[in-house]
């Protein structure tokens, strides 16, 4: 009997942890939560569950994002990343003498309602992007950002933000160098991944229906 109790108990506590990615995942792509962690502790916190639950796994979070958009925006969604993933085009040649590479949801076919495209950005001061802002006229606010190189190190990075045709643009500046290794993704054990413009060229040339 106890170890019934046992397992019932452990099945109750998958099915919570299952129910935690569902709400977390609803919750960036309908709220634009992009904090990984910060949404996993809301949907906790709307679901009642206790302390000693097991919170998701961020790649488990992606794949209940994947799986909410399947099921909730069949239609709305691939026209949605299409829009954002042209608009980040336009943005990667307009800094193409920075050596943009896109990041992110936009890339990787996560980005919801209220999705930012993220772009590494590389250049030995952030003031030289700053710079070329002011220079268009382009208003933007100055942020940081930590990310994890590695295993072992984390650093502080400028991130500059602003808007274009109603999209959020997030402009990550690392150091020139830093364009030979990027940084560790949200699991924290792969190195994120990472798009050139041609890339994204022969992406948006390979979608299905355009």
């Amino acid at each position: 009997m106890p170890m019934r109790n046992s397992a019932h108990h452990a099945g109750r506590a998958q099915e919570l942890r299952r129910c935690i990615a569902l709400e977390a995942a609803r919750l960036m792509n309908e709220h634009g939560i992009r904090d990984f962690h910060i949404a996993k502790r809301k949907a906790a916190e709307r679901l009642a569950a206790g302390a000693d639950i097991g919170l998701p796994k961020n790649s488990e979070i992606e794949d209940a994002l994947r799986e909410h958009q399947r099921l909730f925006q069949a239609a709305e969604h691939p026209l949605r990343l299409r829009h954002l993933r042209e608009v980040a085009r336009d943005a990667m040649r307009f800094f193409l003498r920075f050596e943009p590479r896109l990041v992110g949801s936009v890339l990787d076919g996560t980005a919801g309602r209220h999705s930012a495209i993220c772009l590494h950005l590389f250049s030995d001061t952030a003031e030289e992007v700053a710079g070329f802002l002011q220079e268009q006229a382009i208003p933007h606010e100055e942020q940081n950002r930590r990310l994890r190189m590695n295993h072992d190190t984390q650093h502080e990075y400028p991130v500059l933000l602003f808007s274009a045709d109603d999209v959020a643009i997030d402009l990550t500046v690392l150091p020139r160098d830093a364009i030979r290794q990027a940084p560790l993704d949200h699991t924290g054990e792969h190195p994120m991944r990472r798009a050139t413009l041609a890339t994204l060229d022969e992406l948006l040339a390979s979608e299905p229906g355009f």
